[in-house]
This record gives structure tokens, C-alpha cells and sequence, in this order.
């Protein structure tokens, strides 16, 4: 056996400690069974062929299809169900301000977006 001496950050020192005492064995134990499980899993790329990077962007589309854009009436239900929350506190009243200006912007481009259909 070999002795190895490690200095580890104060917080991965107590999550390992932690993590040990879950699985019932000690620090030690637990480090050579997490060392021995990831020196033993192989680190392996294989590359993704072309056709399967097509067929990946086609799928991703046809998902992005299937998803429904609910008309302007079911936004606004649904937002008038959700129940209010306050800003974080760390968010300063000008930047909330700027925030809901430019929410109100997309609001009305996308109000003039669905008319001229």
C-alpha cells in the first residue's frame, strides 16, 4: 500500500466526510472507491456523423414545431392567474423600471406582429 498525503479545500474535505459517512465507511475508503470508480471508467469521444447531426437539427425542428403558441387572449389568462411576486431586493427600482418598459415594447410588437396576419 501507498501513502498519499492531500491537501483539500475545507469544503471538500467536510462534503467527502459527508458523502463517506452516507455510505457507512470511512474517509478513506471512500476516497480509494471514488478514486478506483473514475480511474477506471473511460474517457472516450467518438465522433457524430454528419447524418446524425442532420437528423439531430431535423428532430430539434419538428419539435419546435409541435410546440403551441398560445394567442395573445390565453397569455394573458394565464398570466392573470399567476400570482404576483415582489423584485428582488437587490434589484434597484430603475432597473425594474427598465425592465418593464422593455416588456411592455415586445408586448406591443408582438400585438402588431399578429394583426397584420
Amino acid at each position: 500500500m501507498s501513502r498519499l498525503t492531500l491537501r483539500l479545500p475545507e469544503t471538500l474535505h467536510r462534503q467527502l466526510e459527508d458523502q463517506a459517512r452516507q455510505e457507512n465507511v470511512s474517509l478513506n475508503q471512500y476516497l480509494v472507491y471514488a478514486l478506483t470508480r473514475y480511474a477506471s471508467s473511460p474517457y472516450i469521444v467518438t465522433p457524430v456523423s454528419e447524418q446524425d447531426v442532420q437528423q439531430q437539427r431535423v428532430d430539434y425542428q419538428l419539435f419546435r414545431n409541435s410546440l403551441r403558441r398560445g394567442t395573445p387572449e390565453e397569455i394573458r389568462a394565464a398570466l392573470d392567474e399567476a400570482e404576483p411576486i415582489a423584485p428582488e431586493p437587490d434589484l434597484d427600482p430603475e432597473l425594474v423600471e427598465r425592465l418593464r418598459y422593455r416588456i411592455n415594447e415586445a408586448k406591443e410588437s408582438y400585438q402588431v406582429a399578429n394583426t397584420d396576419k
